[in-house]
């Protein structure tokens, strides 16, 4: 079965929140030492886009 559209909603504001927590720990690392950091941002952005 699928996801119910309150359910996509809330996995999609979810994915938002995470990725606003995360992007605050990335302006703390402008040069991408934190490889995996910036790596899961993007990821987020990815599957944010495709909803």
């Amino acid at each position: 079965m699928g996801l119910s559209k309150k359910d996509l909603s809330r996995k999609k504001a979810n994915l938002k929140s995470r990725l606003a927590e995360l992007e605050k720990k990335a302006k703390s690392d402008p040069l991408k030492k934190d490889k995996r950091l910036h790596e899961e941002i993007a990821d987020l952005k990815k599957k944010i886009g495709a909803d």
